[in-house]
């Protein structure tokens, strides 16, 4: 019997106990979008805000009942009219092949690729890092990541101290310790951010340079180089706290921002540091700041 999709139209109120009660009558997974076309901009740190509107999306083994469903949630003082449910059969997929089939390796300046785990490497004499999608952000394919990468494989990194904040993945300090850094600092406000760059780095042999922490736990440190792909929003609200990671003559390296968010960034970051460059890729910009 092929999978069943189940999709339930509500109001954002009630979306995280739907979930719950999804889950508990054997959901696979639980997904949000959003119903009205309503745009969530940049929000602010430490905030997950959901549409007023959801379509919630769960993915059942076997096709769900609906009136069960709706028994469950009007036990649970969830009022929801039957229309708004709606159930539809998945096509038979071997889902994990169809990601490796779309993913495939990625190349950043002359001798650095990003692999994923079921490939052979394009060079195997180049620098190769193994990385496949996972939970946390960072696979190498979005042009924030991409403009890391690439200022990471095109300048020199050897016996660097680097800080990674907002690692996500890893794909960054992973990248930087195969580079030549010689040791990469962490931290991530999301501790599955941490294991994932934990296991990422064991997957690349470089788990006895990276150090992972919350911010909360962070070392008082001075870095050679300061990676943060974060967004425009916490790069200006943490801008005293992630210039202070730097030494005098360090490398500051930011991304997640848009190209009409270039100014509002580099301003927050005129009075620590000077000689900015700015590079583009598609809507999104790096900043590289000395101090």
């Amino acid at each position: 019997m092929p999978a069943h999709q189940l999709s339930v139209k509500t109001n954002s109120h009630y979306s995280q106990q739907i979930e719950d009660n999804l889950f508990e009558l054997g959901a696979l997974s639980v997904s949000f979008t959003d119903s009205e076309d309503q745009p969530i901009f940049e929000p602010k740190l430490g905030t997950t805000p959901l549409w007023d509107k959801v379509t919630i999306l769960a993915i059942f083994s076997d096709e769900p009942d609906l009136d069960i469903i709706l028994s469950v949630l009007k036990n649970n003082q969830i009022n929801i009219e039957k229309e708004a449910l709606s159930v539809d059969p998945l096509p038979k997929k071997d889902w994990t092949r169809a990601w490796m089939d779309d993913y495939k390796p990625m190349q950043y300046g002359a001798n650095f690729w990003v692999v994923p785990h079921h490939m052979e490497p394009p060079d195997s004499n180049a620098i190769n890092l193994r990385l496949d999608p996972g939970l946390a952000f960072g696979s190498g394919t979005h042009p924030t990541t991409r403009l890391c990468l690439q200022w990471i494989a095109e300048n020199d990194l050897q016996g660097k101290t680097v800080v990674d904040f907002g690692c996500g993945s890893g794909i960054l300090a992973i990248a930087a310790c195969l580079c030549g850094a010689k040791e990469v600092i962490c931290t991530d406000i999301d501790p599955q951010a941490l294991e994932s760059t934990r296991n990422n780095a064991k997957a690349n042999n470089v788990e006895n340079k990276i150090s992972l922490y919350l911010p909360k736990d962070m070392p008082e440190i001075k870095a050679d180089i300061v990676l943060a792909n974060i967004l425009s929003g916490p790069l200006c609200e943490l801008s005293t706290i992630i210039g202070g990671l730097c030494k005098e003559k360090a490398s500051l390296v930011l991304s997640g921002i848009l190209e009409a968010q270039q100014k509002t960034v580099a301003d927050c970051y005129q009075e620590q540091f000077k000689q900015v460059k700015i590079t583009q890729d598609d809507d999104w910009v790096r900043i590289v700041a000395t101090r």
